[in-house]
C-alpha cells in the first residue's frame, strides 16, 4: 500500500508475512495504545474509568461504521466462538428444524450448531465443496420452510471462496430464517453492508484482518434477530441502567449490548480503537482493491510454477485468501515449514497451503515466496 503503514508493522519487515488469514501482526500505534492504558491503571487505578468506557464505545462506533449498523448493534464478546454460542443457546429449538450451512466451516461456526442438532434433533444440511468453491443453487436450494438458520462464513478460511451474502440472505429471508455469517476472515480486508445483505447475526473477532489484539470478539444483531434471540450469558452491564445497583428486576436492554455482560479488557480495545482508525483512514476500498491486485500478481506468478491454485479467483468469489496444492503431492506442513525456515510465513490447511497478503505486504514479498516455494 505504501512505506508508511508498512513501518508500522515491524513483522512485517521482520518477515515476509502472509498469514494474516491466521493472525496480522499488531501496528505499532495499537501497541503504544495498549501499554498507555495500562500504565494508567498502574499510576491512576480507576480515575480514568470512563475514558476506558468512551475508548470502547469509539471502537463500538468503527466497528459498525465498517459493517454498516448502529453502535448499539454492536456488542463486544470474547471472541467469534461466543457470539454463535450465545445465538444457539438464546433460540427456541424444535424437532423438524433445520439448519444449512457448509461441510466446511470453520468449527466455530459449526461446533454451536451441532451441539442444537444433537440436543434438539434438529437437522443439519451440509453443503459440500465442489472443487474450492460453494455452489449457491446447490446451498440455497437446502433452504426450505423449516428453516430456522442459515449458517456461513463471508469468507472460507480453508479456500478462500467468498460468498454472495445478498443472495444467500434473500434466499434465508424469503422463508423467514435468520441467516447467521462469520465475518472474520473479511472484516479488514474488506467491508460490510450487513442490513443491504440481509446478515441478522454476524460474528468475528480482532486478531485476523483488522490487526488489533486477541480477545475482542465482535457480535451484531438485526433487530428481528433480537426479538427471537433470548440473552441467555448476561450480567450487570446487560441491564438498562446498569449502575442502580438497587434495582435488580430492571429489564435487559433491548440490543445487542444486552449480550456484555461485565467489564471487559480495557487495554485491548486501546489497541482495536488505534488499529480500526488507521483502517479507516486509509480506506476499507482501497485496502480491498490493492489485496484484489496483489492477489491476482500472485496467481499470476503462480501459473508458471508446480501449483495448483485451489481457491475460486472468478469475480465475486476471490478474497484476499489463496490456497495452492503441490503438483506431486508435497505435503502442505512441509512446505509451510521450509518457508519458515527463511523467514516466510504462511499456514497449512489440510492439503493446502494458504497464503494471506494484507495491505503492509508489497510485491517483494510475493516474488520472495514464489521464489522460495519448493519445486
Amino acid at each position: 500500500m505504501n512505506e508508511n503503514i508498512r513501518s508500522l508493522f515491524p513483522a512485517a519487515q521482520k518477515y515476509t508475512y502472509l498469514n494474516s488469514a491466521a493472525v496480522s501482526p499488531i501496528p505499532t500505534t495499537a501497541v503504544k495504545a495498549v501499554h498507555s492504558q495500562l500504565l494508567d491503571v498502574s499510576e491512576n487505578g480507576s480515575n480514568n474509568f470512563n475514558e476506558w468506557v468512551a475508548t470502547k464505545n469509539r471502537a463500538r462506533s468503527l466497528v459498525a461504521e465498517m459493517i454498516g449498523v448502529k453502535s448499539e448493534q454492536v456488542a463486544f464478546m470474547r471472541n467469534t466462538s461466543d457470539g454463535f454460542a450465545s445465538v444457539a443457546s438464546g433460540l427456541p429449538w424444535k424437532s423438524g428444524d433445520n439448519i444449512v450451512s457448509f461441510e466446511r466451516e470453520f468449527p466455530a461456526n459449526f461446533y454451536p450448531w451441532r451441539r442444537i442438532r444433537d440436543k434438539f434433533s434438529v437437522e443439519m444440511r451440509l453443503c459440500p465443496e465442489r472443487d474450492g468453491r460453494i455452489d449457491l443453487e446447490e446451498f440455497i436450494g437446502l433452504i426450505d420452510s423449516n428453516t430456522k438458520l442459515v449458517a456461513i462464513s463471508a469468507v472460507q478460511y480453508a479456500s478462500g471462496f467468498k460468498a454472495d451474502l445478498e443472495r444467500i440472505g434473500r434466499a434465508a429471508r424469503n422463508v423467514d430464517a435468520l441467516f447467521a455469517v462469520d465475518i472474520i476472515q473479511g472484516l479488514g480486508a474488506t467491508g460490510f453492508d450487513l442490513p443491504a445483505q440481509f446478515v441478522d447475526i454476524a460474528s468475528g473477532a480482532s486478531h485476523k484482518w483488522l490487526c488489533a489484539p486477541e480477545g475482542c470478539g465482535i457480535f451484531y444483531l438485526s433487530e428481528r434477530a433480537r426479538e427471537r434471540v433470548e440473552p441467555t450469558h448476561v450480567g450487570w452491564i446487560s441491564v438498562e441502567t446498569p449502575w442502580d445497583f438497587e434495582d435488580t428486576e430492571q429489564p435487559f436492554k433491548s440490543t445487542a449490548l444486552a449480550w456484555e455482560s461485565g467489564t471487559g479488557s480495557s487495554a485491548l480495545f486501546y489497541g482495536l480503537e488505534q488499529s480500526l482508525k488507521l483502517l479507516n483512514e486509509t480506506g476499507l476500498g482501497r485496502i480491498n482493491d490493492y489485496l484484489e491486485g496483489l492477489t491476482d500478481y500472485m496467481c499470476e506468478l503462480l501459473a508458471g510454477k508446480n501449483y495448483e491454485i485451489t481457491s475460486s479467483r472468478l469475480i465475486g468469489e476471490k478474497s484476499a485468501i489463496v490456497c495452492i496444492k503441490h503438483n506431486d503431492g508435497k505435503p502442505s506442513s512441509d512446505i509451510a515449514e521450509q518457508l519458515q525456515n527463511e523467514n516466510i510465513i504462511v499456514s497449512p490447511r489440510g492439503d493446502r497451503l494458504r497464503i494471506a497478503p494484507h495491505f503492509y505486504n508489497n510485491c517483494k514479498d510475493i516474488d520472495r515466496l514464489i521464489e522460495a516455494l519448493p519445486k
